[in-house]
């Protein structure tokens, strides 16, 4: 899409200070990932402050959590209970948070027509007549 000549000498610069800020940016990332003789002191220094837990131990750690819970829930979601399950409305006679208004009204009009015993064409037509 982008083909003017501004963007192509654009793309042309961003390349060549791609290329020139690559050895700046390659010596950060290693000394970050600590790489560097100047990281792996720092690193050393990290330990004795923080405690350091390989990912294997985290695994095991959740594994244990998700099945003390699933013990304690019977493997159940917390859902709303009060809800009507055809009809979708809850005690309060409210739609559920995520249903569009024009879903609602659908909705309401397929359980009007269910309570009036009409179907949806029956309920759209009208009687002709006089006006006044």
């Amino acid at each position: 899409m982008a083909k003017s000549l501004r963007s192509k000498w654009k793309r042309k610069m961003r390349a060549e200070k791609r290329k020139k800020n690559a050895p700046k940016e390659l010596a950060r990332l290693k000394q970050a990932l600590s790489l560097d003789k100047k990281g792996e002191a720092a690193m050393a220094d990290m330990q004795d402050i923080v405690t350091v837990v390989t990912p294997e131990e985290i695994k095991k750690k959740q594994d244990v959590d998700m099945a003390e819970q699933e013990e304690d829930d019977g493997g159940k979601m917390d859902m709303d209970s009060k809800r009507n399950k055809t009809t979708l409305l809850d005690e309060h006679g409210q739609y559920p948070t995520w249903m569009s208004q024009r879903q609602a009204k659908k909705m309401k009009g397929q359980r009007m027509a269910k309570k009036s015993g009409q179907t949806k064409k029956q309920q759209k037509k009208k009687k002709k007549g006089i006006a006044w």
